[in-house]
């Protein structure tokens, strides 16, 4: 899975994609109505995305994140003394216990653009007054729309 988080000045906004094993893609992404730092919405979009991977009861799961803090301090490898993190961060702690593996990779920010998309779409959509949006379905097109509604030539002369 990978997710997404980031705070500028339109907002803050996340963003999780899941792959699962057998190739269905399941992106999620929201957009935060309260102040936070960037660090912070890290945080909530791995919330985000660990919560939707226990409604769907997956059991080994590997996270995917360009974010060396977040890594680092889940790790144990980094601390933090920022009381707002440490809520984060036992959170993320207690959710992972759902999970019979769990790891968590460092990659380069280029190699996630798709939970970036969502944050970012996230970010654009006006909903002041709803808590939800339905989502919508991203397909992948390999071939020109046309070629899915040709029935064949009504007059038998070419387009």
């Amino acid at each position: 899975m990978f997710f997404d988080g980031a705070a500028n000045f339109k907002g803050v906004r996340i963003g999780a994609f899941l792959i699962l094993e057998s190739g269905k893609h399941y992106p999620v992404s929201a957009k935060i109505r309260f102040p936070c730092t960037n660090n912070i919405s890290e945080y909530e979009a791995c919330i985000l995305g660990i919560r939707m991977e226990v409604d769907m009861n997956v059991k080994e799961l590997l996270f995917i994140e360009d974010s060396n803090l977040l890594i680092h301090q889940i790790h144990e490898k980094w601390s933090t003394k920022n009381v707002k993190i440490l809520m984060y961060l036992q959170c993320v702690k207690e959710l992972c216990k759902k999970f019979t593996k769990i790891e968590f990779k460092h990659v380069p920010k280029i190699q996630k653009e798709f939970p970036d998309a969502l944050a970012t779409l996230s970010s654009m959509i006006q909903h002041p007054h709803k808590k939800y949006i339905d989502p919508e379905d991203v397909e992948i097109m390999d071939q020109h729309a046309y070629l899915f509604h040709v029935d064949g030539e009504p007059d038998a002369k070419p387009w």
